[in-house]
């Protein structure tokens, strides 16, 4: 069920459109389609000749597809960015945006299991195509892996109670569904009930959809298919998100540099925009409160010196 008719508010947007300084016959993708309202944007700076790659891995968001000769919408996850775009015949882009938020329509839909303000099955799949659900995660993983993605995915501060909770409780009881899971771990909660039922839930939707591994296997890619002078603005809603991203756009890699004999590291080739994160204004959380954790830094493709 869509909120007043509205798929998604797009964070921080004319931040977002700033950052990329968009070139009108560029190439550019928005890694997180969702309801279409960055890349509406981006098309209206857009030229006939620029184009628009847009990633979604929810097949609902296809439906929020404008019909635009310049869109190539492609129905997968962006850890394969890369992969589709040699698919496309694309070997370089102008810019890439990613918004890691869960979208409002995926919230809004209670029989996607995001919510904790309603009941359904747990699932939490942003691909209805995987196999593997929140509630599977409950049912089968083992106490120690639990503990590990309540303490570092939701920064529960009970983790590991939680996690032997949840171990002892299963043997006699089903936890499948919102209301069985809440009602089940209540004599746990610490503190406000909402806050710590996000914090648990953000916890094993991040686990669902692989998200860290996916954010690290497309911002690894995004080096190779930048063009120089291209940039790409990430979104972030999760202190382990941002330090992925600050630390990727800081050093351009995830492996270990190799030093020269002088003990320098070879220059990255990213170059960071935004030193300090740009957040949403008090005129933006009036209209839009889920924008509240958001975080957006950027950074721009150069050519690094061959010594």
């Amino acid at each position: 069920m869509m909120q007043d008719g509205v798929y998604h508010v797009p964070v921080l947007l004319q931040e977002v459109i700033d950052g990329l300084q968009i070139n009108p016959s560029g190439i550019y993708v928005d890694c997180t389609f969702g309801g279409g309202g960055h890349s509406k944007r981006i098309l209206e700076q857009l030229n006939i000749s620029g184009r628009l790659i847009v990633f979604d891995q929810d097949a609902d968001a296809k439906k929020n597809v404008p019909d635009d000769e310049r869109v190539i919408f492609v129905p997968h996850n962006f850890r394969h960015l890369q992969r589709f775009l040699r698919f496309h015949k694309i070997s370089k882009v102008n810019g890439i945006l990613a918004d890691l938020g869960v979208s409002s329509h995926q919230i809004n839909e209670a029989e996607r299991g995001f919510s904790t303000r309603f009941d359904a099955a747990l699932d939490m799949r942003m691909n209805q195509g995987e196999s593997k659900t929140a509630a599977d995660i409950i049912r089968n993983y083992p106490e120690e892996a639990l503990h590990k993605i309540f303490e570092q995915y939701g920064e529960v501060t009970n983790s590991k109670t939680l996690a032997k909770a949840i171990v002892e409780i299963r043997r006699t009881q089903s936890l499948g569904t919102i209301n069985q899971f809440k009602n089940a771990l209540y004599p746990f909660v610490k503190g406000n009930p909402e806050k710590y039922f996000a914090q648990v839930f953000q916890a094993l939707r991040i686990e669902v959809n692989d998200e860290l591994n996916a954010l690290r296997e497309m911002l690894k890619q995004s080096v190779d298919v930048l063009d120089e002078g291209g940039r790409i603005a990430i979104i972030t809603f999760h202190s382990l998100e941002d330090r992925i991203v600050k630390n990727f756009f800081k050093e351009g890699t995830f492996e270990e540099r190799e030093k020269d004999v002088f003990g320098n590291s070879p220059e990255s080739e990213l170059k960071v925009i935004t030193k300090k994160p740009i957040t949403p204004g008090a005129e933006e959380l009036k209209i839009n409160p889920r924008a509240r954790s958001s975080k957006l830094r950027i950074a721009e493709k150069i050519k690094v010196s061959k010594k």
